[in-house]
């Protein structure tokens, strides 16, 4: 998960306005194209270790159950095939051809079935114990409108009683000083990290600048941030209510000072 503790200085600032050209126009694959996904795995390299999977894996096989596990921009399978090692028979749904491509030629591969597709609109084969939306996926869908469907499209693959869990940022608006738009949530020798706010609209642009092979790689990808009480009344339209809430994946307490939170509501048994 990034940190977005930073405040943001006039050299990010000077830097996003130097370089960051038009957004570019997403493909088929969206924004996770080939030249995203040949380097995706070793951009967040530090997202794979054990100590950050294992809690997420606990928690999610928890929900699972004896059941099956839909996981919604499953991507290169950072947690599909974890899940999958631990027994848990998981599909994926994903937008992009090329992600999957590298789930696929990994140890473990096979055994995650993935469908192409908006995961806010497509279907997988059968139902699931539980679906999930993991790192911000959520806020990938930029409307509100595919962010509703999103939550009715889990609730009708998931079974009586299933749960669905999302993790996401709580927006970091009160970090924004007034009339400011930008953030920095990293800053490295290789990796700079910007995000830009447009609270009329609750758009939110992440620029990343990366030292690849000696040059500056530049990305920019738009997301739609999203308050937990929003979401709230997304599950309740879906037919879904909340039961738990965390600031993480090892249960923490969510407070008001929380960054980000780790949310599950469940479908309604049938009678």
């Amino acid at each position: 998960m990034r940190d977005r503790s930073q405040r943001p200085d006039g050299l990010a600032v000077s830097l996003w306005r130097r370089l960051t050209p038009a957004m570019r126009d997403p493909g088929e694959d969206g924004y996770f194209d080939e030249r995203i996904a040949a380097t995706f795995d070793d951009d967040y390299a530090d997202q794979a270790d054990p100590a950050v999977v294992g809690p997420m894996v606990a928690l999610l096989a928890r929900y699972a159950g004896d059941g099956r596990a839909l996981e919604l921009g499953s991507g290169t399978g950072r947690i599909a095939l974890a899940l999958a090692a631990h027994g848990i028979p998981v599909h994926g749904i994903e937008l992009s051809r090329t992600m999957p491509a590298r789930l696929k030629a990994k140890p473990g591969g096979e055994s995650v079935g993935v469908t192409i597709g908006d995961f806010a609109t497509t279907k997988a084969p059968g139902q699931f114990r539980v679906a999930y939306l993991v790192a911000n996926t959520i806020m990938n869908l930029t409307t509100q409108a595919a962010q509703v469907a999103c939550f009715r499209n889990a609730a009708a693959q998931l079974e009586p009683g299933g749960c669905f869990v999302v993790e996401v940022l709580v927006p970091g608006l009160r970090r924004l000083p007034p009339g400011e738009r930008f953030q920095v949530f990293d800053a490295s020798e290789v990796h700079w990290g910007i995000d830009e706010y447009d609270v009329a609209d609750q758009g939110l642009i992440s620029h990343h600048f990366r030292l690849v092979d000696g040059r500056l790689d530049q990305t920019s990808v738009p997301f739609r941030y999203v308050w937990p009480a929003e979401l709230d009344l997304m599950a309740e339209m879906a037919g879904m209510k909340l039961i738990e809430r965390w600031a993480g994946w090892q249960r923490e307490p969510f407070t008001d000072e929380s960054g980000l939170h780790v949310s599950v509501w469940q479908t309604l048994q049938s009678d």
